[in-house]
């Protein structure tokens, strides 16, 4: 399963300068990281950012 999970982590040099992002998208872990060491739950980040999945969060957290 973790395999899976972390096949949402992409790096791309040319996104992001080449941070860990969410499936090649312009978020990076950091950012979501960052948002749950804040205290911001799940759901509240998938409120936020409507085009993310539970799971990108999870892959996220796995990765770090």
């Amino acid at each position: 399963m973790e395999s899976t999970v972390l096949e949402r982590i992409t790096i791309k040099p040319d996104v992001c300068n080449g941070k860990p992002t969410v499936r090649g998208m312009r978020i990076t872990v950091e950012t979501i990281l960052q948002f749950l060491s804040a205290g911001d739950d799940v759901e509240t980040i998938l409120e936020a950012y409507p085009f993310l999945e539970k799971e990108d969060i999870q892959a996220c957290i796995a990765y770090s």
